[in-house]
C-alpha cells in the first residue's frame, strides 16, 4: 500500500458498533494503519442505544478539528454518525458490516482503498438532505435535533389514533398555512434518503437520496385521503399535537432519539443548514441496493 500524504485528513475519528462482531476488530486494524501514517485517530464505541461505558448515545467533540468520520456497523450506525459528525462539517466513510445497507456501501476490505481515494479527491461523494427537528413548548424550546432518515410521531401507549395538525411554514416569508387535520396512527416526516425505510413501509415514494425535500406520509389514516405529500425544501413543516388526545404522544428521531411530546406542542422539521457527505457511497451504490432488497432484479434476494 503507497502511504500518500496530504493535509486533508490529519485527524480520523471511528464511530464503533459494538453489536458488530468484526467492528472492534476492524477499528483496530485501521487505528493501526492510520498510525502508521502518522494520521491521529481515536475510536468511539457504543452498543445497544449507549456508550460502552453505559453511559447516554452521545458524543462531546473536543476543540480540535476531526478530518474525517469513519462509521463502522450498518446503516443505523450512520444514521447517529451523521447526527454526530454532519453538524460539525466531518465528512463521513460508512463502512458496511452488516447486512446490504441503502447507505453503508464501503465492506471491509475496501476502507484503505477508499481512504486513498478521498485523500486523492478521486472518491465520489453524496451530499444528503438532513431535517433540523425542533420541539417547541409553552413558548420555549424543548428539542432541539437533527435527523438524515426520519421523525415519526406516533402513540406512545396502546395503539390508538392521535389527532395532529399539518401546517407548511414557508421559510423566506416566515409564513404558514394550515393544511390538513390527521386522526391516525401516527406521521412519519422523511428525508429522501430514509423514503427507503419506515416510510417506504408505510406506502411512501422513493426518492433519489440526492433529491431535496421533505415527505410527510400519514401511518393509517382514519381518512383514506389523506395521502403522502412531498414538500419543496423552502418549505418546513409544522405538526401540532392537539390537546385532545386519548393516548400519549411519542417523537422518534432516527429510530434512536426519543421524546415525549405534550397536547399543545409544535414539531417543526425543516431542511437542515448543512448536509451529510458520504464518501464512496454514490447513485449507483443506492440503485444496487434497491434491486437486492426489492429484488427487481427478478430473483428473491436479488443480484444486480
Amino acid at each position: 500500500m503507497t502511504e500518500k500524504k496530504s493535509p486533508r485528513v490529519l485527524r480520523v475519528l471511528l464511530f464503533v458498533n459494538k453489536s458488530k462482531p468484526e467492528a472492534s476488530e476492524l477499528a483496530g486494524e485501521i487505528e493501526e494503519e492510520l498510525g502508521r501514517r502518522r494520521i491521529i485517530s481515536r475510536s468511539w464505541f457504543f452498543e445497544r442505544g449507549v456508550r460502552k461505558d453505559g453511559g447516554p448515545l452521545r458524543i462531546v467533540f473536543d476543540d480540535d478539528p476531526w478530518d474525517l468520520a469513519v462509521s463502522l456497523g450498518g446503516d443505523g450506525t450512520v444514521l447517529y454518525t451523521a447526527r454526530a459528525a454532519s453538524p460539525r462539517g466531518i465528512p463521513i466513510m460508512p463502512v458496511n458490516l452488516g447486512t446490504l445497507g441503502f447507505i453503508a456501501d464501503i465492506r471491509r476490505e475496501e476502507w484503505a482503498e477508499a481512504l486513498d481515494k478521498w485523500i486523492a479527491g478521486e472518491a465520489p461523494v453524496s451530499r444528503r438532505l438532513m431535517l433540523e427537528v425542533k420541539v417547541e413548548r409553552q413558548g420555549g424550546e424543548a428539542l432541539k435535533t437533527y435527523s438524515l432518515n426520519d421523525a415519526v410521531i406516533s402513540a406512545s401507549g396502546i395503539a390508538r389514533l392521535i389527532r395532529l395538525t399539518l401546517l407548511s411554514e414557508t421559510l423566506s416569508a416566515n409564513d404558514f398555512t394550515r393544511l390538513v387535520q390527521y386522526r391516525s396512527d401516527g406521521l412519519i416526516v422523511a428525508t429522501p434518503t430514509g423514503s427507503t425505510a419506515y416510510s417506504m413501509a408505510a406506502g411512501g415514494p422513493i426518492l433519489d437520496p440526492e433529491i431535496e425535500g421533505i415527505i410527510v406520509n400519514p401511518i393509517c389514516p382514519f381518512t383514506l385521503s389523506n395521502r403522502p405529500i412531498l414538500f419543496p425544501p423552502g418549505e418546513g413543516v409544522v405538526i401540532e399535537v392537539e390537546r385532545e388526545q386519548r393516548s400519549g404522544v411519542l417523537l422518534t428521531v432516527d429510530g434512536q432519539e426519543t421524546e415525549e411530546l405534550l397536547p399543545g406542542d409544535r414539531v417543526s422539521m425543516r431542511k437542515a443548514p448543512f448536509k451529510a457527505l458520504f464518501i464512496g457511497s454514490d447513485r449507483k451504490a443506492f440503485y444496487r441496493a434497491l434491486l437486492n432488497k426489492l429484488s427487481w432484479s427478478g430473483t428473491e434476494g436479488g443480484h444486480a
